[in-house]
């Protein structure tokens, strides 16, 4: 669901990751839903987009401008479309590092029509000077373009037709204050459910026209680290598997089999996430250690460590940021098998002496 990436040069992301490049939105775009009603998850926002919406519906005039924060994947870009839908009106998108000047971002507000939305993802990337070009269009629907240089430089205000500004942003904290007061309406995405994304999985199957079965959804879930991309992102690997070394059907023996083969075990972990950790606890004896240093030990970029890996890491457990470096906590070395250190706090040693089974593959107990 959700849109672009802010990444730096060089910065990938494995299959659990949450960024999307341009091939996986355009896979996204088939099973994105269109409807308020579609939507599944985060009913709180649901709740309040549908009552700003439909009061402005009701008023006949385009409803305050929109900010939605929240990490990659949950579905920013998806309201941002569910919005314009809504409102029948048009739609304009562009990204906030594509507006490198206030002539660009004057050239696409002057573009607009009346009652358009205009969605800016990762709008707290956005040059200085557009943003304050915007602060204009967004309270006075005007622009002033500066024309020429020096004191022979002129301002020629502009009019803008009434739109309405969908924002999106992974980093809510680095928007500026006259930025955010601007919003009438701000909403911050949750993470998923296991359940919620049972339900996304469910209905992105009967789009692609795969057979998935209720224990095959919930196998998928729960390694989909509360983010629908993900989520749809594995489906769509373990469909392949299906279809090519099984029956066709995603149930949980070919969903465990799948992702196996593509190294995500049953927290959601892939390669890059477990050499992390496996690092801090293996060749630093659990830390602390700074970034730089961590990353080489993964043969990666400091950014990729970072912005991929350490989000889920530390959202998980598994992993701390502190003052002198990053740290594996006890739930981190016993995910690996390793007994933590009695110094460690909240180390207590695991009650059965096994091997975890990270990949999801050892017997089930007997239901009751």
């Amino acid at each position: 669901m959700g849109a672009g990436p802010r990444r730096g040069a060089g910065v990938t992301g494995g299959l659990v990751s949450a960024h999307a490049d341009d091939a996986e939105r355009d896979a996204e775009a088939s099973v994105r839903p269109r409807r308020l009603a579609e939507f599944v998850g985060q009913p709180r926002v649901r709740e309040q987009l549908e009552l700003l919406l439909h009061g402005a519906l009701r008023r006949g005039a385009p409803p305050d401008h929109i900010l939605l924060s929240g990490s990659p994947g949950l579905g920013k870009t998806t309201l941002s479309m569910i919005v314009a839908a809504e409102l029948g009106a048009g739609l304009r998108i562009t990204s906030g590092p594509a507006i490198e000047r206030s002539g660009d971002l004057a050239a696409v507000l002057t573009s607009l029509g009346t009652g358009d939305v205009l969605f800016i993802d990762e709008i707290h990337r956005m040059a200085k000077p557009a943003e304050e070009l915007l602060y204009s269009a967004m309270e006075d629907f005007r622009v002033d373009v500066v024309v020429g240089k020096g004191p022979g430089a002129t301002a020629i205000p502009l009019d803008v037709e009434p739109f309405t500004l969908v924002g999106a942003t992974t980093r809510a904290g680095l928007l500026t204050g006259p930025m955010r007061d601007r919003f009438g309406f701000v909403a911050h995405l949750e993470f998923y459910e296991p359940a919620e994304l049972e339900r996304v999985l469910a209905r992105s199957a009967r789009i692609l026209g795969v057979e998935i079965t209720p224990d095959g959804a919930v196998e998928i879930a729960g390694r989909s680290r509360g983010t629908p991309r993900i989520a749809n992102r594995l489906l769509r690997r373990v469909r392949d598997f299906a279809e090519i070394r099984g029956e066709g059907v995603v149930d949980r023996a070919a969903a465990r089999a799948a992702l196996r083969v593509y190294d995500v075990d049953e927290l959601g972990l892939d390669r890059l996430d477990r050499a992390v950790l496996g690092a801090l606890v293996e060749s630093f004896g659990g830390g602390p250690v700074g970034l730089s240093t961590l990353a080489v030990a993964v043969g990666e970029q400091p950014d990729t460590v970072e912005e991929v890996c350490e989000p889920f890491l530390v959202r998980a457990g598994l992993l701390a940021r502190t003052p002198r470096g990053r740290v594996a906590t006890a739930a981190g070395w016993r995910h690996l098998g390793r007994t933590p250190p009695p110094t460690l706090f909240g180390a207590p040693p695991p009650s059965a002496d096994r091997q975890p089974d990270l990949f999801g593959d050892a017997p089930q107990p007997p239901s009751a």
